[in-house]
């Protein structure tokens, strides 16, 4: 499944909100509108909720500019498209590093082409996290990051952040040290043959995959164990002398 462009439009003429977010929905599949805002002040708060790949932003507005937007984060994490009447701000634009500046009204054709900046760049980006993933990882025996594939794309998670995964089919569930965990298409087996260098990885049952390094309490007698995020695993029989030798040494 191909994943969206989550974008936030900022402006305060409600009718020029209304024409763009349906321009995007009809001619740009790719975009998901998630929010719009009538005033920066909201759009902050938009932005922090909703956390956007790119924002639709005008620049002249009542109280707050667009360009004073910027001011209320100290770190810029999204995209910006200036979408404005006026062209006298193209300069300064592109000087805050906006990925495009759109004059009203607006061309489906200039619309188009934004939109396809900003997916190239979301790209770049992915492939900028999997390459500096794998020099991590080719620097040490030991990897330190997996990318895994989840709905919307790639999630890189720290190995030592990892307490177990289990087996559910064609699908492995991972379960990490925090509480969360995600559904991913991939087999068991594809983690079990992924962490192997792992030494704290464990597969106590053909259905379950532990991190050793998590173990909070074993049970002999019941041939489980349990975990720092308080969740039990069964050990199979056949891997209960392997395992005890294991966590011995």
């Amino acid at each position: 499944m191909k994943q969206k462009i989550k974008a936030i439009i900022i402006d305060d003429e409600e009718r020029a909100r209304r024409v763009l977010s349906g321009m995007l929905e009809e001619f740009c599949d790719d975009v998901e509108i998630v929010g719009s805002s009538e005033n920066v002040p909201q759009g902050v708060l938009e932005i922090n909720r909703k956390k956007p790949d790119v924002v639709f932003l005008d620049i002249e507005m009542p109280d707050y500019s667009g360009f004073e937007l910027l001011e209320f984060f100290k770190d810029i994490d999204f995209e910006i498209i200036f979408v404005t009447a006026y062209n006298k701000y193209a300069l300064r634009a592109f000087e805050v590093s906006a990925i495009d500046y759109i004059l009203k009204p607006v061309r489906i054709d200039q619309l188009e082409i934004a939109v396809k900046k900003v997916t190239e760049k979301l790209h770049l980006t992915t492939m900028h996290n999997r390459i500096e993933t794998l020099k991590s990882n080719l620097q040490s025996e030991e990897i330190k990051k997996i990318a895994v594939p989840v709905s919307d794309g790639l999630l890189f998670i720290k190995v030592n952040e990892i307490s177990h995964i289990n087996a559910d089919g064609s699908y492995a569930q991972l379960y990490l040290i925090d509480g969360s965990n995600m559904l991913v298409s991939k087999k068991l087996k594809y983690f079990e043959d992924l962490l192997s260098n792992q030494h704290n990885f464990f597969r106590v049952h053909r259905s379950h995959l532990i991190n050793l390094n998590f173990i909070k309490k074993y049970n002999r007698h019941e041939s489980e164990v349990l975990l720092e995020n308080n969740q039990s695993v069964k050990i199979a029989r056949d891997n209960k002398v392997d395992f005890e030798n294991k966590i011995k040494a």
